[in-house]
C-alpha cells in the first residue's frame, strides 16, 4: 500500500470518528477554513495535516481545505498565512520550531511564535537513511564517507527538519564532515524520493516521510535522531544516534497547526475546545503516529508552548552557533543559554 493510500485511509477514519458538534461551540464558521501547508504534498507536515483536517472539519461543521504552498524552506506559505485577513479562516501548519525562528534566519521579518495560537499534535524524529544500493551499512561508515569523500544528502532545505538534522550532525561530529553536500527540494517527500531513486545518496528527513520507502526496501535506515531506538512495525529497529554520538543533543520536534493572532476571540476559544474534545484522544491520529513512526502528543495553548520551547530554543540558538542567524534570538524573546 502506498504512503498516500495509508494517509487517505487514516484521514477517512478520522472523518467518521468525530461526531458533528458545531452547535456545541461559540464560533460557527460560515465558509471553508484554509490550512496553508508551506511544503509540498506528501511530506511530514502535509501528511499529518490531512489526518487532522477531517477531525476539525467534522467538529466545526465546515470544510477544512489543506493548501500546499511550498517555497523558501516553508517561509513562502507561512508568510501568506500571516498576510491573510485575521478573521480565523486562514491557518498554517508546520514544525513549531520553524514558525518560531523564521525571523532569526531572515526568511520572514518581524515574526515570532507570539504571532500564533498554537495547536500541536505529534512529535517527529529525523532518520539518517541511505539509498538501498549505497555502500554504507552503518552510521559510522557514512560519517567516514562524509569526512573523507563526497556524499549527497537530500533535504527540504536548511530550515527543514532534515536540513537542521544534517547541521546538527555536522556540529556534533568529531571530524569535519565537509564531504556532506546538501541538495534541497521543495519538501520532505521529494527529498526522500530523491534518495530512494538514487538521485542523492542520503536523506535526513523525518521518519514519517521515510517509513514507506524503508518498508519497500528502497531506503536503509542507519540512525534515528533520538536517545531511544525507533521501533515501527515492518521495519528493523533503528539505533539511536546517541549510540554513536553520546553527547548529541535531542529535543522533541513538535508539529501542529497555528492560527495567526488577531481573529475574534471566539475562534480561539472554539478551536481550543475542539482540540480538547476531538484531537487529544483521536484514534485516527494515534494510528497515524504508530504506523509512521511519530509520537502522539497533542496539546494546545500555553501548555503546548511550554512543551515545545526546548526545540524552539535549540533550533534558534543553533542558528547563532552555525553563523546562520541574521537576527539575535533575544530580539524575538528566545534566550540562548550561556556557553
Amino acid at each position: 500500500m502506498s504512503a498516500l493510500s495509508r494517509i487517505a485511509i487514516v484521514a477517512a477514519a478520522a472523518a467518521f470518528a468525530a461526531p458533528l458538534a458545531a452547535q456545541d461551540y461559540s464560533w460557527k464558521p460560515d465558509r471553508p477554513i484554509n490550512i496553508i501547508v508551506p511544503w509540498s504534498a506528501g511530506g511530514s507536515t502535509d501528511q499529518v495535516t490531512r489526518v487532522v483536517a477531517p477531525i476539525l472539519e467534522e467538529a466545526l461543521g465546515t470544510e477544512v481545505v489543506v493548501v500546499n504552498q511550498p517555497g523558501a524552506s516553508g517561509s513562502t506559505g507561512t508568510k501568506a498565512a500571516l498576510d491573510a485577513p485575521r478573521d480565523g479562516y486562514t491557518w498554517t501548519a508546520n514544525a513549531i520550531a520553524n514558525n518560531a525562528t523564521y525571523a532569526v534566519t531572515g526568511l520572514i521579518e518581524n515574526t515570532s511564535i507570539e504571532d500564533y495560537h498554537i495547536y500541536l499534535h505529534v512529535a517527529n524524529v529525523p532518520l539518517v537513511s541511505v539509498n538501498a544500493d549505497a555502500p554504507y551499512q552503518t552510521f559510522p561508515e557514512l560519517l567516514d564517507a562524509m569526512q573523507n569523500g563526497s556524499v549527497t544528502v537530500g533535504t527540504a532545505g536548511v530550515n527543514s527538519s532534515g536540513g537542521m538534522a544534517l547541521a546538527a550532525i555536522k556540529e556534533s561530529a568529531e571530524g569535519d564532515l565537509a564531504g556532506a553536500r546538501m541538495i534541497t527540494y521543495d519538501g520532505g517527500n521529494p527529498a526522500v524520493i530523491a534518495a530512494a531513486s538514487g538521485e542523492v545518496q542520503v536523506t535526513t528527513q523525518l521518519a514519517v516521510e521515510q517509513t514507506e520507502m524503508i518498508r519497500a526496501g528502497r531506503l536503509r535506515a542507519l540512525a534515528v535522531l533520538s536517545d531511544t531506538a525507533l521501533e515501527v512495525e515492518g521495519i528493523d529497529p533503528v539505533p539511536p544516534i546517541t549510540d554513536f554520538m553520546p553527547d548529541f543533543h535531542v529535543a522533541a520536534d513538535y508539529f501542529g497547526v497555528f492560527i495567526p493572532v488577531g481573529a475574534p476571540q471566539e475562534v480561539y476559544d472554539t478551536v481550543d475546545q475542539v482540540w480538547q474534545d476531538h484531537v487529544m484522544n483521536s484514534e485516527a491520529l494515534k494510528s497515524y503516529a504508530t504506523d509512521r513512526g511519530a509520537v502522539f502528543a497533542p496539546s494546545f495553548g500555553e501548555g503546548a508552548l511550554e512543551k515545545a520551547m526546548p526545540v524552539v530554543v535549540s533550533e534558534a540558538c543553533a542558528r547563532v552557533t552555525r553563523g546562520e542567524a541574521v537576527v539575535d534570538p533575544s530580539e524575538i524573546g528566545i534566550d540562548c543559554p550561556a556557553e
